[in-house]
């Protein structure tokens, strides 16, 4: 077994909260703006997978709050559900419904920003399911 960056490890522990608050002003910023769920969950994978490299993939997935499958699916359920309320409204479905009084720091608050939390959790899910599999397979 190779020996694990002590440096890497102590900058790890720095980077990782920094790169998840990240990856959420992504995800909030994303429905108006550049970024969004995408962008958002490479991030917060990126910060997971760079915790496996400095400590070890099963640390990482220790870390998670659920596995990556359940992330996924997690995500989809979040993702189709959020396309509801416009079919129960008589629109078609994924319409996107806003509330009219944006809220602070969030801003517009709508069912494209509950479908941004979808695609956050299932990019999560699916790079930390290819990448956690193939760095264990790798030992």
């Amino acid at each position: 077994m190779k020996a694990r960056s002590m440096l890497l490890q102590v900058a790890v522990s720095y980077l990782m909260p920094l790169l998840l608050i990240f990856s959420i002003f992504l995800l909030i910023r994303g429905h108006n703006e550049v970024g969004g769920g995408f962008v958002g969950g490479l991030v917060a994978a990126a910060s997971f997978i760079l915790y496996a490299i400095a400590e070890s993939p099963n640390a990482a997935r220790a870390l998670l709050p659920l596995s990556p499958d359940k992330l996924i699916a997690l995500g989809l359920s979040i993702a189709v559900l959020s396309g509801l309320p416009a079919v129960f409204m008589g629109m078609p479905f994924m319409t996107g419904l806003w509330i009219k009084q944006p809220l602070p720091v969030i801003g517009k608050l709508g069912t494209p920003f509950i479908f941004d939390i979808g695609v956050y959790l299932v990019v999560i899910g699916v790079c930390l399911h290819i990448l956690l599999n193939l760095a264990e397979e790798e030992r």
